[in-house]
């Protein structure tokens, strides 16, 4: 077995840059993920509040128009329907 070479003190210079170099990488990479992730959340969210607004406008629409049919289903609304119909 050949005897184990010691690295140079330039090439344990440059193992080093180079290490230093894609842990810096590695770092910028993940924290723009992370921005990445946040803005998507905060889209998501905004998103959420947006449908969660139209569905409650929805159920209120629903409920007036619930109101109008048990009005109009009753003898004043009725009376009144055929009033603005032009029935005497």
């Amino acid at each position: 077995m050949p005897k184990k070479e010691k690295i140079s003190e330039e090439k344990a210079k440059r193992i080093a840059v180079g290490a230093t170099i894609a842990g810096v990488l590695l770092i910028i990479f993940l924290i723009v993920i992370v921005i990445v992730q946040f803005v998507q959340m905060g889209v998501a969210s905004s998103k959420k509040d947006q449908l969660d607004e139209r569905i409650g406008e929805y159920e209120r629409s629903i409920e007036q128009g619930q109101n109008d049919l048990d009005y109009y289903r009753s003898g004043e609304g009725l009376y009144y329907y055929a009033r603005r119909n032009g029935f005497k």
